[in-house]
């Protein structure tokens, strides 16, 4: 009975070759999608699977409530980080945990072995790393190689860099003026992991390092750090949660400004999970990360997609029907049950999902490369590599996605009844009603697969204005052809020094970070009133940076005072909202200036003195509200930032010239430095890879609407060839016919963008650009865009069709009559 079902399917397949190829090709380019969706699914769910117990490993993070910043409009801020101080807490009073380890990430360093020098990033780690991790070591014992100081343990790949192919363990390696002993050599990191690292140093080395820094171990220094737990099996969540908040509790008290709570993170949701708010970095900041957000509407395009297909053979799989009325009758008539026949067309519309999986599987192949390229994330995230588990789930996917199509047509067909089916080859003419539902559902089929498509090339359309947008945003300060150089610890004034004798170098100053891009530093700042404290967003510049960036000062000026250290550096210039803020100088900034603030960070606190007031700009990305932010003066204690701009007609080979000057200065860490139009481009990549996803998508889904309406056309004038011919002899025009044969069409795509537009627009109005406070408003000229373009290709589709069957001799057709 298979093996007849085959036989038939394939004849049908052959007998109607243009459907079947339609039918193939549009289910080949939606599976392709769905290929992708799966083995990009398959990477994101392999992240941490190889450690041992991985289930039972959790990350602590911290959400942060600052006072004075409890509004509705400024929440809690959520840390991947937390503190040495609540790894040692967890340690010593939770029960229910078999391990705790804690890393410091700020190891970055020049490793000198003999005359070599060989940059090193890794993370400070306790002993109890390899107990909570799987990470298998070459050499070492993985439960002494962290335990005492000047301890340090390599991965593979920095052993063979450092020593070339002599043995490792128990040799010396000088970080600047101190000396470490390699105490064991590990595996290479496997890809699939959230934390990557060259080395790992003993913590008990950081502790000793700052054993007179009274901010180390401090409850509020959570900036650097990164607490894994490994639970007891049988632990109850609840109560470890509760002994977190009682640590916290009792913690908090001692705090004036901040309220730190702890939470537990599973292992496997750190790469798929929340996204938390910036800091300076624990082990992991660094990793891959997919908002969840993200994956579910990559998830639901890819199903519009794939539905899409699924119209598509179901229209032109019940358009077909009426010509196997008699092959069902005889089926019936000869003993078969309505399920044979369910079995017999989803066995045809099984055995195209395979066909067409082969050629999906070669698309697989050609599009990897590319969706892989769209975004460096992407790169660092997935590899996208076939799998036999992957196969065999292609396989699955491929008969799940024949029965969703071949659905409809098998239910439809298997109710036919039998003597109608063998009287004639039309449609039974005592079942009206049976048939007009039948095309009602064909043509709401064509309007939602249009609706879909409509709504994906608008999305398109708003989605790369608004993006454009964004980039070309006033920030408040100009950005143009300045190259942003990280000195990497290097001292900045030699460099400064061989930067402004190149030509084309027309300006130059230093700041902490580069603002705008979504790097943050700050402190806590108050005016009058002790008990009123402010979070505000600080970066640490000289006096070049202001005139360099053309920062429009409101009121006062430039940084006079020269000041060496950070305590010296006195002066302070604020925006206008810190100001409002305040109310300093009843909000009038030629008033504000003199006035006094006090400022706290991690370097302590101090008295400062307002030299200027400059206007608000956007010191995060455009979807945050600009909010209080003050300018310090750069001292040498600061890491450095040289903003470098650059006049010349040739940007490129004055940036080589740059890079040449770089290496006469440090010959072991590469050039780092990106100029701040690219830098911004880069801030927003995950929206634009998100827009080049959807566009692929778009290009997909009117490419299979196209070929379901090419089937749907070329099949409506097939069967009303003698109606036309008969027209045309009564003296029907060749423009009659057209307007006759596609007026149904034109009103079918009239009705999917009544409905796709508006939905867009409301969409984006109310869903996406609410959360983009500065965003441009949605045109007309974006919306009609994408209608243009289906409209279009619709016209050529239809009238290629109907003029053709216009332009028939009716003789031809009407010969047989």
């Amino acid at each position: 009975m298979i093996g007849s079902y085959i036989k038939t399917a394939r004849r049908n397949l052959m007998k109607n070759k243009l459907f079947s190829f339609i039918n193939m090709a549009g289910l080949a380019l939606s599976m392709s999608v769905g290929l992708l969706l799966i083995a990009f699914l398959f990477d994101l769910r392999s992240y941490d699977r190889f450690h041992t117990d991985g289930d039972r490993i959790y990350r602590i993070s911290s959400v942060a409530t600052f006072r004075g910043e409890r509004s509705k409009t400024q929440p809690v801020s959520k840390f991947a980080t937390t503190s040495i101080k609540a790894g040692k807490l967890i340690s010593q009073k939770v029960k229910g945990i078999d391990e705790v380890a804690i890393l410091r990430n700020d190891f970055s360093q020049d490793a000198t072995v003999g005359s070599n020098t060989f940059p090193i990033k890794g993370f400070w780690a306790e002993p109890s790393f390899f107990r909570v991790f799987t990470f298998p070591m070459l050499e070492g014992n993985p439960k002494t190689v962290l335990h005492d100081p000047y301890s340090i343990v390599l991965t593979e790949t920095s052993a063979r860099k450092l020593f070339g192919s002599e043995q490792a363990l128990g040799k010396a390696i000088r970080f600047d003026t101190l000396s470490y002993r390699v105490t064991g050599v590990m595996k290479d990191i496997p890809f699939f992991s959230h934390i990557h690292f060259d080395a790992l140093v003993s913590l008990s080395t950081a502790e000793q390092l700052h054993k007179n820094d009274s901010d180390f171990q401090k409850w509020t220094s959570m900036s650097s750090n990164t607490v894994y737990l490994r639970l007891s099996p049988t632990v109850d969540m609840t109560s470890i949660q509760s002994q977190l908040d009682a640590i916290a509790t009792q913690e908090n008290r001692a705090e004036e400004n901040s309220q730190i709570q702890l939470e537990l993170l599973p292992l496997y949701k750190i790469v798929v999970g929340e996204k938390f708010s910036p800091s300076e970095g624990g082990p992991g900041s660094e990793s891959p990360h997919m908002s969840p957000r993200v994956l579910w509407i990559l998830i639901g395009l890819a199903l519009v997609v794939i539905l899409s297909a699924c119209f598509n053979y179901t229209n032109l799989s019940m358009a077909r029907a009426m010509r196997r009325f008699k092959e069902i009758g005889l089926r019936k008539a000869i003993g078969a049950e309505k399920g044979q026949i369910r079995q017999q067309f989803l066995a045809e519309s099984i055995l195209i999902s395979l066909a067409a999986l082969g050629l999906a599987i070669v698309m697989f192949l050609v599009l990897r490369p590319v969706l892989i390229s769209l975004a460096p994330e992407m790169q660092q995230m997935v590899k996208l590599q076939l799998t036999p588990a992957m196969i065999m789930t292609f396989v699955v996917f491929a008969l799940i996605m024949g029965a969703m199509a071949g659905f409809m047509p098998a239910l439809f067909f298997s109710k036919i009844n039998t003597i109608s089916a063998l009287r004639t080859m039309s449609a039974p003419s005592h079942q009206p009603l049976t048939v007009f539902k039948h095309l009602t559902l064909r043509r709401t089929l064509v309007v939602v697969q249009y609706t879909l498509t409509l709504i994906f090339i608008t999305t398109t359309a708003i989605g790369y204005v608004q993006y454009k947008s964004i980039l070309a945003f006033d920030l408040g300060f100009n950005t143009e052809n300045i190259l942003n150089i990280n000195m990497q610890g290097n001292k900045s004034d030699v460099f400064l020094k061989k930067l402004s004798e190149i030509p084309g170098v027309t300006a130059l100053s230093r700041s902490l970070i580069v603002t705008s891009v979504g790097n943050a530093w700050g402190g806590y700042m108050k005016y009058n009133d002790s008990r009123d404290s402010v979070l505000v967003m600080t970066n640490h510049v000289d006096e070049n940076y202001l005139p360099l960036h053309q920062y429009k000062l409101a009121a006062g000026g430039n940084f006079m005072a020269r000041p060496t250290t950070a305590k010296a550096a006195t002066e302070v210039i604020v925006n206008q909202q810190l100001m409002k803020r305040f109310n300093i100088g009843n909000n009038d900034p030629e008033k504000a200036v003199g006035q006094q603030i006090t400022f706290n960070n991690l370097q302590g606190t101090r008295k400062m003195t307002i030299v200027g007031v400059i206007k608000d700009f956007h010191y995060g990305k455009i979807d945050n509200l600009i909010g209080p932010v003050a300018f310090m003066h750069w001292t040498p204690e600061d890491r450095a930032v040289i903003n470098a701009k650059i006049h010349s007609t040739n940007l490129l080979a004055t940036r080589a010239r740059i890079e040449s000057a770089w290496k006469e200065i440090d010959s072991v860490h590469p050039f780092q430095a990106e100029f701040y139009e690219e830098a911004i481009e880069e801030a927003y990549s995950e929206y634009s890879t998100l827009l080049k996803i959807i566009g692929f998508l778009s290009f997909l889904a009117i490419s299979i609407a196209s070929m379901g309406l090419f089937g749907m056309v070329a099949y409506t004038t097939e069967t009303r060839l003698k109606e036309i011919g008969v027209r045309k002899v009564l003296g029907a025009s060749s423009g009659n016919l057209v307007y006759l044969l596609s007026r149904g069409f034109f009103i079918q795509l009239s009705i999917a963008a009544l409905i796709a537009l508006p939905i867009t627009y409301l969409f984006f109005d109310n869903v996406v650009l609410a959360n983009f406070p500065y965003h441009t408003p949605v045109r007309v000229a974006e919306l009609f865009v994408g209608l243009m373009a289906v409209l279009f290709i619709a016209i050529i589709l239809i009238g290629s069709q109907t003029m053709k069957a216009a332009k028939s001799n009716p003789v031809d057709v009407l010969k047989s009559e």
